[in-house]
């Protein structure tokens, strides 16, 4: 597999701008008086409808068909599913040891915040989000370098995507540290450097892989993406889309994500 290095600054661009997303959750959280739920629930359900769609449609499919060349239809296609879940065990692991803090209902005004917690506690939640948050975005980082290097338009589809799933996370990090530092400064650097750790995963996954990077690698890696890549819908996105509003909100961007990702699919195949 021949990768040009225009192909691999450009996957390294929308791995960057996946990840510094957070410092626009930083932004809203400082210059917003009240977020409007709603939309964010939608914008987040929609998120995790790309990803779902992508991982299960596309990705999958690609990985499979890579891995059935070299392997054989059989036992390509058994590598492919093995491949997919140890994605889903790899991130599940990370999530199960670097528990996720971000909590749309710790998203208080704040007097309230000043009411219920010291600045101290403030302080210490804000830096363990940010570290929590920044482990947690090393394998979207993988994700999405490796997308990218593969398809461009698939690989803006899930830094997009990616970049939605983000905002709320630089959120959870700069408004604990501002409420108790009272320093905007220091609260969105906070934020916008866990976000570093996304183009930190490409870089790492780069010049690792880049040595072995051929099909059959190709194939495992891809199929462990999209695993990596549900399980962040399901267990992230879904959950924080309906924290934020209804149900059925969260539900209808959800389908819709599937729908716009669906279409581009088809428009550019």
């Amino acid at each position: 597999m021949n990768i040009s290095m225009t192909n691999v600054l450009f996957a390294f661009g929308l791995t960057l701008f996946a990840g510094l997303s957070t410092g626009i959750g930083s932004a809203l959280a400082f210059y917003t008086k009240q977020t409007n739920k709603k939309f964010l629930s939608a914008v987040l359900g929609f998120s995790a409808g790309v990803m779902i769609y992508v991982s299960m449609i596309e990705i999958f499919s690609e990985a499979r068909d890579s891995l059935e060349i070299i392997y054989g239809e059989t036992k390509g296609y058994w590598i492919t599913t093995i491949a997919f879940f140890m994605g889903i065990a790899l991130i599940a692991i990370i999530d199960k040891f670097v528990p996720s803090i971000e909590n749309p209902h710790e998203m208080r005004d704040v007097g309230d915040m000043q009411d219920d917690i010291k600045d101290f506690e403030l302080l210490r939640m804000g830096l363990f989000s940010a570290l929590a948050i920044a482990i947690h975005n090393f394998p979207e980082g993988l994700a999405t370098f490796t997308s990218a290097l593969q398809n461009n338009t698939l690989g803006i589809s899930i830094a997009i995507a990616i970049a939605i799933h983000n905002i709320p996370e630089g959120i959870a990090v700069s408004v604990p540290i501002y409420y108790a530092t009272g320093d905007r400064k220091k609260a969105f650097l906070y934020s916008f450097f866990s976000g570093l750790s996304e183009p930190v995963g490409a870089i790492v996954g780069y010049f690792i892989l880049i040595r072995f990077f051929n099909d059959a690698m190709f194939g495992l890696i891809f199929a462990s993406v999209a695993g990596i890549m549900v399980y962040i819908s399901l267990d992230e996105l879904l959950p924080t889309a309906e924290k934020y509003g209804e149900h059925h909100v969260a539900i209808y961007g959800l389908i819709s994500g599937m729908g716009v990702m669906a279409l581009s699919l088809l428009f550019f195949a």
